[in-house]
């Protein structure tokens, strides 16, 4: 396998919020494969933060279904697991990584600081993508929500934040965002430290983070953009325990299938409008 290089691309990194859709037509899953290089792709399934033992296998058939030509599922159920050559070799050789939903804790505290996260970054900065869902998702970036509450408001202890895999430092990632009403946490953790944007992703719903840096939303749902570039002031650091707290001058962006945001200039860009048509409406005559 190729080391990275200067003319390499990284590859597209896509964190999912959960829940995506299995059957009909699969968006979702189905871009991942495309990044992945469509026919031509080799998918590796990493079902680690899951404790079912089917997850793996399920999601290596839905792949092979949509025309992967190779999948592989690599079952890690301990940190001694992921040092095993075959499974870094695999992930060495492979053009998409997926990780599976389950406890983001379990996946970050059995491969944190192993060969196996190493080859997976390594992987890649040299072009390969890496998609997550659920769980998966939150592990992605270089701070990961660990757990948190429910609820829009954001307090002093509404989340928690561990390590994650580091594939990215400009995002924080929470996932099941809407229908887990996690509004409070993903407030919460920007406020720790506003570099990172703060994204709660929809269930059905992903983010297509390309090497330029620019994400877009694609799925039924909507990606939630907290943008504390901005900030003018934080109650965090003198609020007491268990308080609300004070937020001022931070961005909120909601972005459906087609929006862009570039994670350098804090811009969102919407795509453009296609004119709506109810099936039962006739078209407008044309009277030129």
């Amino acid at each position: 396998m190729p080391s990275p290089t200067t003319d390499t691309p990284r590859g597209a990194i896509v964190p999912i919020g959960g829940a995506e859709a299995k059957t009909g037509t699969r968006d979702v899953l189905r871009r991942v494969l495309a990044l992945a290089g469509g026919p031509d792709a080799r998918i590796v399934v990493i079902p680690t933060a899951s404790e079912l033992p089917d997850t793996g296998d399920r999601y290596a058939t839905l792949f092979k279904d949509l025309g992967a030509a190779e999948v592989r599922v690599l079952e890690i159920a301990e940190r001694a697991h992921a040092r095993v050559p075959g499974a870094v070799d695999a992930v060495e050789r492979s053009t998409g990584i997926f990780m599976t939903g389950g406890n983001q804790l379990r996946l970050s505290t059995i491969l944190g600081g192993t060969e196996l996260a190493r080859a997976i970054r390594r992987r890649n900065a040299s072009g390969a993508v890496v998609a997550g869902t659920s769980a998966g998702a939150a592990v992605i970036p270089e701070h990961m929500i660990a757990s948190g509450s429910t609820g829009p408001t954001p307090t002093t202890e509404s989340v928690t934040l561990a390590p994650g895999m580091g594939l990215t430092n400009r995002l924080i990632i929470d996932q099941h965002f809407r229908q887990r009403d996690r509004l409070g946490r993903l407030l919460t953790a920007v406020s720790f430290n506003p570099f990172a944007t703060g994204v709660g992703i929809d269930e059905d719903t992903a983010l297509v983070l390309h090497p330029d840096n620019v994400f877009e939303v694609i799925g039924s749902g909507t990606v939630t953009v907290v943008d504390p570039s901005d900030l003018i002031y934080s109650s965090m650091d003198s609020a007491r325990r268990g308080e609300p707290v004070s937020l001022i001058g931070l961005s909120v962006h909601v972005l459906a299938a087609g929006c862009t945001y570039d994670t350098e200039s804090r811009m969102a860009s919407a795509p453009p409008r296609v004119p709506y048509l109810d099936e039962d409406e006739d078209p407008v005559p044309d009277e030129s």
